[in-house]
């Protein structure tokens, strides 16, 4: 299970936001500690099954060193989150397609919110649910 750093920041009047060094964009915040813990955790398991999904790369975590020697992150606390997702290690593959099919695929995966990677592996995931699975087809 991995660990990545979020860093807590509270302003007057506010819940605890937390953000994430190696995920930039990626906040959530809670009304208190426990809170923004358990939220972190959430937000963090979402994104990077999102990011498996999509066949991107997840990146390692950073270390604590790292992370603080960005002046922009000093003014947070650091904790460490765990990963809590059955996300699979995305493994980069060749394949080769007709240019009009690769088109259409492109157009679809774009129009609907989906990279590349991500369209095609659902389109095969929803073809072997629908094809009954893995099992033996006889001739």
């Amino acid at each position: 299970m991995k660990q990545y750093i979020g860093l807590i920041h509270k302003d007057t009047d506010s819940d605890f936001g937390v953000s994430f060094p190696d995920f930039p964009g990626v906040v959530t915040a809670g009304t208190d500690l426990d809170d923004a813990r358990a939220m972190a955790e959430e937000a963090l398991a979402f994104h990077i099954e999102g990011l498996v999904e999509d066949g991107e790369a997840i990146p390692e975590p950073s270390s604590l060193e790292d992370v603080m020697a960005d002046a922009d992150n000093r003014d947070g606390v650091a904790i460490l989150v765990a990963v809590k997702t059955e996300a699979k290690k995305a493994v980069r593959v060749n394949i080769t397609l007709a240019e009009d099919v690769l088109t259409q695929i492109d157009a679809f995966a774009e129009a609907h919110g989906y990279t590349r990677s991500g369209f095609i592996a659902k389109a095969a995931q929803r073809v072997i649910e629908l094809e009954g699975g893995l099992k033996a087809r006889s001739a």
